[in-house]
């Protein structure tokens, strides 16, 4: 995926980037890189890329695709998530992409990217929609 300005890629295992931010993870013990991390917008597509990152291991555990190599490991995940603003600042949406290496047969990534995209949380709640109001407690 060509990211645009707005894009960022959160990256872990074998597939793990060596420059970005650098965040703990429950899946990996040399955690998450992320980048880039300047603004909202990359914080908003960050929060889609992360969710489907950490539900990739998640659901590849559940399925038995274990990401230590018990059944088959997932060396590592790569998640990209970009998207713009029209002129009047809405959003014209998020895409993403998953990339997995995975000594896995092709129809089980294909299965676990399924699974990961009808179940990641974050991607769920905001194709449903959310309000965003200022508190009035300030």
């Amino acid at each position: 995926m060509d990211l645009s300005p707005l894009g960022v890629r959160a990256t872990a295992g074998s597939l793990r980037a060596g420059e970005g931010v650098v965040l703990p993870h429950a899946w990996t013990d040399a955690g998450v890189v992320a980048a880039p991390c300047a603004n909202g917008a990359h914080v908003l597509h960050l929060s889609v890329a992360m969710c489907v990152l950490n539900d990739t291991y998640r659901e590849a555990e559940r399925l038995g695709i274990e990401v230590d190599g018990v059944v088959v490991e997932v060396d590592g995940v790569v998640v990209e998530a970009d998207g713009a603003f029209d002129d009047q600042w809405r959003s014209t949406g998020i895409t993403y992409a998953v990339a997995i290496a995975s000594p896995a047969p092709a129809e089980d990534v294909v299965r676990l990217r399924a699974v990961v995209d009808e179940v990641a949380e974050i991607p769920r709640a905001l194709r449903a929609g959310a309000s965003v109001t200022p508190s009035t407690d300030w």
